[in-house]
C-alpha cells in the first residue's frame, strides 16, 4: 500500500522534473514530444488523399477562417463585456426583439439536435455576424468612445461579413480579398486596443 510520502515524493519528483524540463527546453534542448511535428504529421496525412493544388487553397482558407473565427468571437466577448460593464448581467433582456428571437429560436434548434454536440447555452453564440453591428448600434451610447463611428462599424463589419460567408461556405476568396481580411481586422484591432 502507498503511503502519503511516497505520494507526496512522486508529486515532488514530477514537479522537479517540470522544472528543469523548461529549463532544458529555454537551452533549446528538446523534451517530450514534440507536439508541432506531430499536428504537421497528421495534417499532411489528413490532407494527402487531395490533390497538392487543392490542399494549398485549403490551408490558406483555413488560416483566413481561424482569423475569422477569433475576430468573430472576440466581438462577441468584447459586445458582452461592455454590456455587462455598462447594462448588468440582464444586459440580454435589453435587446431587441428581433434580435433575440432569432438568437433563441436558432438555439432551441440546436437543442432539438441533441446528437449534434457543442456550445449551445451562450445566446449571444446563436446571434448572426450581421446582427452583432446592430446590436452595437442599438446600444450605441456604450460603444461610441470604443468605434470611431457607426459608419466605420457598417462598413466593415458589412464586407466581413460577405467574405466570412465565403469562407464559412468554403468558397475561395482571391489574395486581395484575403488581404482586405487581414486589413479589415488589424484595423479593428488597432481601434479596439486588441
Amino acid at each position: 500500500m502507498t503511503n502519503k510520502k511516497d505520494i507526496r515524493d512522486f508529486f515532488f519528483r514530477g514537479l522537479m522534473f517540470e522544472s528543469e524540463a523548461e529549463e532544458f527546453q529555454k537551452a533549446g534542448i528538446q523534451i517530450g514530444a514534440d507536439n508541432q511535428f506531430t499536428e504537421k504529421q497528421l495534417l499532411a496525412e489528413a490532407l494527402s488523399p487531395f490533390g497538392v493544388n487543392r490542399r494549398n487553397n485549403g490551408l490558406e482558407m483555413a488560416r483566413l477562417y481561424a482569423v475569422v473565427n477569433c475576430f468573430e468571437n472576440e466581438i462577441r466577448a468584447f459586445i458582452r463585456e461592455t454590456l455587462e460593464e455598462n447594462i448588468g448581467l440582464d444586459w440580454w433582456d435589453k435587446l431587441p426583439k428581433s434580435i433575440k428571437t432569432h438568437a433563441e429560436s436558432r438555439q432551441a434548434t440546436a437543442m432539438k439536435d441533441s446528437w449534434l454536440e457543442g456550445e449551445k447555452s451562450d445566446l449571444l453564440g446563436f446571434v448572426d455576424f450581421g446582427m452583432l453591428a446592430k446590436i452595437m448600434i442599438e446600444k450605441w451610447e456604450f460603444f461610441s468612445n470604443l468605434i470611431p463611428s457607426q459608419h466605420w462599424l457598417n462598413q466593415r463589419m458589412d464586407e466581413l461579413e460577405k467574405a466570412r460567408n465565403f469562407i464559412a461556405h468554403n468558397r475561395m476568396l482571391l489574395p486581395s480579398e484575403s488581404q482586405r481580411i487581414y486589413m479589415y481586422v488589424a484595423d479593428w484591432n488597432r481601434v479596439i486596443g486588441l
